[in-house]
This record gives structure tokens, sequence and C-alpha cells, in this order.
């Protein structure tokens, strides 16, 4: 299914000036009219503070603030407009727990670098047609970190609404 990605807002977060180049020529093919970028962390949550945002895709290793640092603060900080917004996080370590990491410092998808149109793509689908309710407890706000159903669980933890797979 093909979606208008016109009237969206993308802020690109990435302190490798090519590979942002590159990320936005790929939304442009998409359909996105509206792309911003920030060259590291720190920038990017001031213009993030300054639009008005669908989207955002950051990279993980930037200086000074990094992606995991920059995802914090749009989630918790109370100059944050829109503590909701969708992040792909992009990084080229594929380790599980880094993965893990991510998810649990509020990301709402995770990139692999190098990556195609096609896995942006996917990334952007995801969070149209399977969007994620947000969690707030005290050591966490972000999307719900489950996916996957697990229907033989049935312990005292299990949640009533299991559509959800982590």
């Amino acid at each position: 299914m093909a979606y208008d990605f016109s009237k969206m807002t993308v802020l690109i977060v990435e302190d490798n000036q090519s590979l942002a180049n590159i990320t936005r020529d790929i939304l442009r093919t998409f359909g996105f009219k509206s792309i911003q970028t920030a060259e590291n962390g720190e920038t990017g949550f001031t213009r993030f503070c300054r639009g008005k945002h669908d989207l955002l895709i950051i990279d993980w290793m930037m200086k000074p603030v990094n992606g995991l640092e920059l995802t914090e603060k749009i989630r918790t900080n109370s100059a944050s407009p829109n503590k909701l917004v969708p992040i792909i996080l992009m990084t080229g370590i594929s380790e599980k727990a880094k993965v893990l990491e991510a998810r649990d410092n509020g990301v709402t998808e995770f990139m692999l670098k190098p990556f195609t149109a096609g896995d942006l793509y996917k990334r952007l689908v995801q969070i149209i047609e399977r969007p994620r309710q947000f969690v707030k407890c005290e050591s966490f706000f972000g999307p719900d970190r489950r996916r996957r159903r697990a229907p033989d669980f049935h312990g005292p933890e299990k949640r009533k609404n299991t559509d959800d797979e982590v």
C-alpha cells in the first residue's frame, strides 16, 4: 500500500552529512516534502522544539548529545513539544543488547546501517500500520516494548490485552 507522506514533517539528526543527504533523498522519493536536518543531538533537540515534526530519524553515535540521550530528552523534557513522536534510531551496532537498550530508552523503531530504501520504508509502514501504545511508569516512558504474543504465558503479570507484540 502506498502512503501520502507529502504533508508530514521529518527531522533527520545525523552527524554524517552524506548519510543525512542520502536519507533525505530516500524520503523525497517516498513523497516527503518537509525534511529538516540537524548535525547532532543538541541541535536536533533545539530544532525539534521549534517545529512540529511528525517523525524523527536519529543516529545513535553523535556528540555532544547522542541519539539515546536525544530520545530521552524528547520523551521526558518539559520543553519537548511532542513526547509521543515516532523515533527511528539508526546505528551500525547490531548487538542484541544494544537493540534492547535502544528499545528500553524509548526508541520506536531500530534500523541498522547501512540500510536500503526498502528498510526505511518498512519502518515507516510499521509506525503507520502498527502504532504502539505508550507506557509511563517510574523508570520508563516510551512506546510499549512488547511486540510478540506469548499465548503460552499465563502468569500473574500477563496483561489483559495481548494484541500488542514485542
